[in-house]
């Protein structure tokens, strides 16, 4: 059995599934299914022994103790959230603290425990949010939470919507004055699985985005729903969650591609495989999805690659005019086909529509539309005796003619051998003459 943590969380196994909980005392144990806002939608979606059915959830007492049946196949599509709570009945202590600490059992149909979690480390509270599932895209997950309550059920439905009034007949504990408490602010992390708190930390713009495949979370990472591979620049990872597994991919086909033209050190991609979520980043730049339907390529310079979806191809190709001793933005990557890819900018980027000679700094552009016709021209022919802005020390600018689009950051990236970066390992990318294809 997996013993969870509080503010631990796993997959939900597959299947509908038995909640048992077991305390010490006499306690009441109800459901709350909850919305994207994390309040309940009706007072039926309150779950417990006077109204004991709702869709996907179902209450039952046993001679042992307390039964909740949840199967994820009935849930509402607007139900986000289903949490599992304990409240003091009043025939006993008037704390969990001084009650013991209740215990959670997830089990399939056949009985097997699964998943299990014991509330412990309790202080006067008389409610207690036991744990959640929780839908993360198409998939649902489960999380310890651990979260109480001082003022019994009567607080804790309050917190999530249900409105307790003076004459209204409510199954709170007898102890407890049936009066209406006012709901927590939206700061406070109910559903975040960790101890009470308030912080803007906690408002939902912070929150792990949903969905499966690439999604930003935030301006400067991304998540990426796995449930597959997905490939990223090697270092990029900050955070994941669930079973995935990391494998360099060194140069892979680029390498072969070019080891007549470059003795490079090879690119730094990982491929990442598995079940899970998983965060990516470099260096705090902005982040920007663009998705390809195939009927156009997409040039990209190598520094601003992140992560793509394997449904993609790419190569590496010369910019029209380029030199042998060309530097950065004169080889750059092209990916073709239909996928997701996210790339990265430092800072907030520029769309110049080419429908006139456009001309770019070559560490400044990070796309462009793969249909442009490119070339490198020197700044000489314009009479210029620097590169406007910052000197790439080989005064080459780059010429897009054509119908598309190309995307300038405010930045340019320093230069570094014959494609643009350098640096080594990790985020900033490795070194060498293939050192910058892939990093910074």
């Amino acid at each position: 059995m997996n013993a969870l943590a509080r503010g631990e969380n796993c997959p939900a196994p597959a299947g509908p599934l038995m909640v048992t909980l077991a305390a010490a005392t006499s306690v009441d144990v109800s459901a709350l299914l909850l919305g994207a806002d994390g309040r309940v939608r009706s007072d039926a979606d309150l779950v417990f022994y006077n109204q004991p059915v709702a869709p996907g959830v179902e209450y039952r007492r046993t001679p042992t103790g307390h039964l909740l049946m949840f199967d994820a196949t009935a849930v509402p599509h607007d139900v986000e959230t289903v949490v599992v709570t304990a409240s003091l009945d009043g025939t006993g202590p008037a704390t969990f603290a001084a009650a013991g600490p209740p215990s959670v059992t997830v089990s399939d149909a056949s009985g097997t425990d699964l998943v299990g979690f014991t509330a412990d480390a309790l202080g006067d509270e008389s409610a207690l949010v036991c744990l959640e599932f929780y839908r993360r895209g198409e998939q649902w997950k489960i999380r310890a939470v651990g979260q109480g309550y001082a003022d019994g059920l009567a607080g804790l439905a309050t917190a999530f919507g249900i409105s307790i009034e003076q004459d209204e007949q409510t199954p709170v504990s007898p102890t407890e004055p049936p009066a209406h408490i006012p709901a927590p602010p939206v700061d406070t992390p109910v559903q975040q699985g960790v101890l009470a708190m308030r912080s803007e930390l906690f408002a939902p713009a912070h929150a792990e985005v949903p969905g499966s495949g690439i999604q930003k979370q935030g301006s400067k990472m991304c998540r990426v729903g796995m449930n597959g591979d997905v490939m990223a620049r090697a270092g990029s990872m900050v955070a994941y969650q669930g079973n995935l597994q990391f494998e360099a991919k060194g140069s892979g086909g680029i390498g072969r591609a070019l080891k007549q033209a470059l003795s490079g050190e090879g690119v730094p991609l990982m491929k990442v495989t598995g079940q899970g979520d998983l965060f990516l980043a470099n260096a705090a730049q902005d982040v920007h999805l663009i998705d390809l339907d195939g009927s156009d390529g997409l040039t990209i310079n190598g520094a601003n690659v992140l992560a793509f979806e394997s449904s993609l191809s790419y190569d590496i190709k010369r910019v029209q005019g380029a030199a042998a001793g060309g530097n950065a933005g004169f080889f750059n990557c092209v990916f073709t086909g239909r996928g997701r890819i996210a790339i990265t900018t430092d800072g907030v980027p520029v769309v110049l529509n080419v429908d006139q000679p456009t001309f770019a700094d070559p560490q400044a552009a990070v796309a462009w539309s793969s249909s442009l016709q490119t070339r490198v021209k020197k700044n000489d022919s314009f009479g210029l005796g620097t590169l406007i802005g910052r000197t790439t020390g080989e005064r080459f600018t780059l010429e897009f003619a054509g119908q598309g689009f190309v995307v300038v950051q405010p930045s340019e990236q320093p230069p570094g051998g014959l494609i643009g970066g350098s640096g080594s390992g990790e985020q900033a990318g490795v070194g060498g003459a293939l050192g910058g294809l892939l990093g910074r």
